[in-house]
């Protein structure tokens, strides 16, 4: 979740901005109504993202188990073949 974790920064940057742009004049003040609304707003997306993320997570989980799964068939398929043949490859 590294990714959602920059999109929280890069959401917080925009705000920091926006803020900056928007309101020149309270840059250096910060609205604590605002703020729990930004927040509750960044919340909201970085729930969104989870679940949005969360079963390409699961099936990239699967996948890497199946790809390792049968990279060790292909393993144990060479060694029966070596043996086999008294052949090393």
């Amino acid at each position: 979740f590294q990714k959602a974790d920059s999109d929280l920064d890069y959401i917080q940057y925009r705000l920091e901005y926006e803020i900056k742009t928007n309101h020149p004049d309270t840059a250096g003040k910060r609205n604590p109504v605002t703020l729990l609304k930004e927040l509750s707003a960044i919340k909201s997306r970085y729930q969104t993202l989870y679940a949005r993320f969360k079963p390409i997570a699961v099936d990239q989980k699967e996948s890497k188990n199946c790809i390792c799964a049968i990279v060790n068939k292909t393993m144990t398929m060479i060694q029966e073949l070596q043996k086999q043949t008294d052949v090393e490859v």
